[in-house]
């Protein structure tokens, strides 16, 4: 039996989306549909209800589901085995699937790939940029070894998650921004600060999503004006221009803050926010999956 029919199988099983398992697998949604038929065909079994909204496992797919993780799961600890026996000398091989959200993809990441090229250039690393939600969903369809998710809170039955460093936070402006210039009469209280305009990451990351809450709390009458991107650096720009204020992690704005570019925001402070490393309860780490784990302290700010 093909496993790239089971894999395809179990993200669509857990996305019930056949594009959004399109996105997850960079396939043509054509191909992920024709997979699943050919599965099903294979199998003589009904595995998915087709509705309106999407696709939902039949009784017949929720029990097959949990046999075709097993199977994957075994696959994936057969090839790390391979990896290993092909070094005789001992050296740490094979490929690790890894995911961030944008913020640590940019300032962190590249640094631990770096530092692992040299220590283990065996180790082929596949990073991915994803949100939390969507990272979660790939660590259980096998789609991920490891993922980073800037949380302060985790609560997954299956997806175990380890606190592994604090990212600190900096709500900055232009140094050329009234709330900047001002710094000299008061800083900016939370008042002030609801009357700005923002530009702030995406929704779904947790620490603009709650900037944001607190912000619309202390608003009263006054409707902030917020515009999110998906992009860091769109943010950045904006901020930089002139055209409002925005919170990201010191990590993404250091050379910009140095060059004076960017400047901090004196008012109230924020709490860092968590940095966890999630991955699968059940699955196995590969010894590739563990060196990276061990790498990854090296290059967080410890507390």
């Amino acid at each position: 039996m093909d496993t790239r029919l089971l894999r395809t199988f179990a993200a669509v099983a857990r996305t019930e989306n056949l594009t959004a398992a399109a996105e997850r697998l960079h396939l043509a949604q054509s191909t992920v549909t024709a997979q699943v038929q050919a599965l099903e065909k294979e199998l003589d079994l009904r595995l998915f209800d087709r509705l309106p909204r999407g696709v939902v496992l039949t009784s017949a797919g929720r029990e097959a589901l949990a046999q075709v993780e097993a199977v994957l799961e075994a696959e994936s600890r057969l090839r790390a085995v391979a990896a290993s026996a092909g070094g005789a000398d001992g050296r740490v091989t094979g490929r690790v699937v890894v995911a961030a959200g944008e913020t640590l993809v940019s300032a962190r990441l590249p640094g631990v790939i770096a530092a692992l090229r040299r220590s283990h250039p065996g180790i082929e690393v596949d990073l991915r940029t994803m949100g939390t939600a969507t990272a979660v969903a790939a660590l259980r369809t096998g789609e991920l070894d490891l993922a980073l998710l800037l949380e302060d809170e985790t609560a997954f039955r299956d997806i175990s998650c380890t606190p592994l460093a604090r990212e600190p936070l900096v709500l900055v402006c232009s140094p050329e921004h009234p709330v900047a210039r001002n710094a000299a009469d008061a800083p900016a209280d939370w008042a002030e600060l609801a009357r700005q305009d923002y530009f702030l990451h995406e929704q779904g990351c947790s620490y603009s999503d709650r900037f944001v809450d607190r912000l619309l709390t202390e608003a009263g009458g006054t409707q902030p004006r917020i515009t999110r991107f998906g992009s860091l650096e769109a943010a950045r720009s904006c901020v930089a221009a002139g055209l409002g204020l925005s919170l990201l992690a010191r990590a993404n704005i250091a050379d910009a803050l140095a060059a004076g570019r960017l400047a901090q925001v004196p008012g109230p402070r924020f709490p860092d926010v968590a940095v966890q490393l999630a991955r699968h309860r059940r699955r196995w780490l590969s010894p590739a999956a563990a060196a990276l784990t061990a790498e990854l302290p090296h290059h967080f700010p410890q507390q």
